[in-house]
């Protein structure tokens, strides 16, 4: 799938190495405004830069150390013999004297342990979907031709109504003539039109909808009950709809992962095989419980095993709301307003008052009215922006089509640009 919003080629996407951000960390200094303030341009990911991690050198040892360790091995490994012997053996008195003998030690073998991740793709699968994109491109001789992406999805209600990513839907939202088919669980060979209820770009959501009753909805776990190392399962369709309901298990590698300098969304880190194709597809844990829908992947030759989903809290808020506003349409910029700098920090750096702009979606109403990355938006509807949070109160209260003006400064220098207000929905 085309490239959109740091999305790579294939309908997935992976991060470069200023890009990774781990465990809400933040920058040891305020370089945000340094010399290259106003001329930041937004570098969208060509799907070739990928996140490289420093090889370690290998550590020599001396003989020393190699015979002391040998020595504590040694005495660790007898003391806890010691320890264990009393729940091993058990003593007997005999004429000989004492003599261990053998307690009974139980060890179960859980024959159904294979068959969990079997029970749980067989509870799930029937709400995964498969999802193809069909755009119409303009070739710069003018010929026409049709380009497809394809990804995952997972059924919220018996509706109709289904969950995916934002960036695997991104294309055919922004191209005219373009149309969007859902594949069922075992009804590969008669898809169903999709159409885009809404979409939040900062969290990487989407719902559409499909004209078709009686869906098995995915049961909706708890976010907020997992825990490092706690087993789950992916199905999705790594690959495309060629490899649909494919299943794949792991465990929870990390929580509260933030991975994207366009982001601030904590995601749920795992080591389970999250490939292209995955996108949009379910996270579930060992009750076959919804608890994310995966979203990225890292990708790198010194690096594996490191997939990200958006925390099922997280999806059902977000997703509740495009839903709600199905029939009411909710006026969309595409920016993302950074929360770091309020006016008394702007003030000791020397900038005016106003919501400094962290990133601007490919396409979008502000992009197109030629809204950057770094700038400082100071008036919207002739209104000032003393504070950040003032700008989307001001957003909210515009309406779809309507033409808003824009006050920015940028590299020492105020302009304005007419903002004509989307839809999020």
């Amino acid at each position: 799938m085309e490239n959109k919003n740091d999305f790579s080629s294939d309908g997935f996407y992976t991060k470069k190495s200023d890009e990774i951000i781990q465990d809400k960390a933040e920058p040891s200094d305020n370089s945000y405004y340094s010399s290259s303030y106003s001329s930041y341009t937004p570098n969208y990911n060509n799907g070739n830069n990928y996140y490289t991690a420093p090889k370690k050198l290998k550590k020599k040892y001396g003989a020393g150390v190699v015979v002391l360790s040998a020595v504590l091995a040694a005495v660790i490994g007898a003391a806890s013999s010691m320890i264990a012997m009393p729940y091993i053996f058990k003593a007997q008195n005999t004429d000989n004297g004492t003599v261990l003998t053998p307690n009974n030690v139980s060890i179960n073998i859980d024959e159904t342990a294979e068959s969990v991740v079997e029970a749980v793709a067989t509870k799930v699968t029937p709400s995964v979907v498969g999802i193809r994109t069909t755009t119409s491109v303009i070739s710069f001789f003018g010929g026409g031709n049709e380009q497809t992406g394809e990804g995952s999805g997972v059924v919220y209600s018996s509706d109709g109504y289904i969950i995916t990513n934002y960036h695997v839907i991104a294309d055919a939202i922004s191209s005219n003539g373009s149309k969007i088919e859902v594949y069922l669980d075992k009804e590969t060979d008669e898809p169903y039109t999709a159409a885009v209820v809404g979409y939040n770009i900062s969290t990487d959501l989407a719902v559409i909808k499909i004209n078709v009753k009686g869906l098995t909805a995915a049961e909706i776990g708890d976010a907020d009950s997992l825990k490092v190392g706690q087993y789950v399962i992916t199905v999705g369709n790594p690959g495309g709809l060629e490899f649909m309901d494919s299943v794949t298990y792991g465990v929870i590698s990390g929580l509260d992962r933030v991975v994207s300098s366009n982001s601030d969304v904590e995601l749920i880190q795992t080591d389970a095989a999250i490939n292209p194709g995955n996108s949009g597809g379910a996270l579930v844990n060992v009750k076959g419980q919804l608890v994310g829908i995966n979203s990225s992947k890292i990708v790198s030759e010194e690096y594996e095993g490191m997939g990200f989903a958006i925390p099922i809290d997280k999806v059902i808020e977000v997703c509740d709301d495009i839903i709600s506003k199905e029939n009411d349409p909710e006026p969309y910029v595409g920016i993302t307003v950074s929360e770091k700098y309020s006016s008394q920090v702007l003030s000791f750096y020397g900038y005016p008052s106003g919501a400094v702009v962290l990133s601007v979606a490919d396409g979008s109403p502000a992009d197109i009215a030629g809204i950057r990355r770094g700038d400082i938006v100071t008036e919207f509807d002739g209104t000032k922006i003393s504070e950040y949070e003032m700008l989307d109160q001001l957003i909210e209260q515009c309406s779809p089509g309507e033409k808003v003006e824009a006050k920015i400064y940028r590299g020492g220098n105020y302009y304005t640009t007419t903002v004509t207000i989307g839809s999020n929905n």
